[in-house]
């Protein structure tokens, strides 16, 4: 099969590799899409010694499987069942989770790629190919942590930092569960844009004196965590969603002089991904607004450094038949 090496320095190169043998418990998974994710340009700048790509879907290929033929996405943990985590729901952040799809075990910008069986979810045949990733890191990731802020703040004035997929996934998400007033900055004109048409205020900048409700940090930068802390309320709430650099944040009078809730989101337990279906269904036209690109292998050089630039929001591999 052919796959991509990410060999540092912004090289992908397509190579022929073996087809991936599915071990008991597992299922062969034939790649149908892969979407890009902002942690990738990880590995897309100081290479990985496997395949990377974790936002994937693709079709069962193992005859005799409950699932064979079935699309389905392919869960990032490796989770047990068996931990206590587990045991309360939250497989999501598995104790004995050594591996995730993507980073420790080889990923989707494949033509195939091994997936355990718990880390199999069926794709209801309404949900197109090229909006089921979406499921994963864009609303599920974004889905869990307005939830755990509902626990503390349920309504009022909001600001997401950083109009990447994280953020704009997390604007729709504020949007479905009713919250009107929500505030986006990112310094890329292009996603501010892109906030706007989906119905957010853009900001140039975040005001000196701003006191928001609720704050989503989902730019993963120290100027972003910096801003959300000095930028919610007293007794409000901020959600540090995706992955973030190495923490340099300073705590000025804005921060020490008040009590407020830091909430982080990894990703999302199994148990939400139903409810999550749901969400990409009700917005559906605005979700397919985040999908701008779609390439094959021989193309996936070309994308990432369109997405490493900004100006694409949640491009994909998609590999046609």
């Amino acid at each position: 099969m052919k796959a991509a090496q990410f060999e540092g320095e912004g090289r992908i190169t397509v190579v022929d590799t073996a087809l991936p043998v599915a071990a008991a418990g597992e299922v062969l998974l034939k790649v149908v899409a892969c979407s890009l994710c902002g942690s990738d340009l990880r590995p897309w700048r100081n290479g990985w010694p496997l395949t990377p790509g974790h936002e994937i879907t693709g079709v069962v290929q193992q005859p005799g499987h409950a699932l064979h033929g079935q699309r389905c996405l392919a869960y990032i943990p490796v989770w047990c069942g068996r931990c206590p985590e587990c045991q309360a729901g939250h497989n999501h952040i598995c104790r004995n989770a050594r591996q995730l799809i993507g980073w420790q075990r080889p990923g989707g910008y494949a033509e195939y790629v091994a997936v355990p069986d718990q880390c199999l979810l069926p794709v209801p045949d309404d949900i197109p190919d090229h909006l089921a990733p979406l499921l994963l890191d864009t609303i599920g990731t974004a889905g869990h942590g307005v939830r755990l802020s509902r626990k503390i703040v349920d309504s009022g004035r909001v600001l997401v930092l950083g109009a990447g997929p994280i953020g704009l996934g997390g604007l729709l998400v504020l949007q479905h569960f009713g919250f009107e007033q929500v505030d986006v900055f990112d310094p890329n004109p292009f996603r501010r844009g892109i906030a706007a048409s989906l119905g957010a205020v853009p900001l140039d900048s975040v005001a000196a004196d701003a006191a928001y409700d609720l704050v989503l940090e989902c730019s993963g930068k120290d100027a972003g965590r910096q801003s959300a802390l000095e930028s919610v309320r007293a007794n409000g709430a901020v959600v540090q969603l995706g992955e973030a650099d190495a923490w340099h944040v300073q705590e000025t009078k804005a921060i020490r002089r008040k009590d407020f809730y830091y909430i982080r989101s990894f990703y999302f337990p199994t148990s939400e991904y139903t409810e999550n279906i749901e969400i990409l269904r009700k917005g559906r036209a605005q979700f397919e607004r985040l999908v701008d690109a779609q390439v094959p292998l021989a193309g996936l050089s070309d994308l990432f450094a369109q997405f490493a630039a900004g100006d694409r929001i949640k491009p994909q591999l998609h590999i046609h038949d």
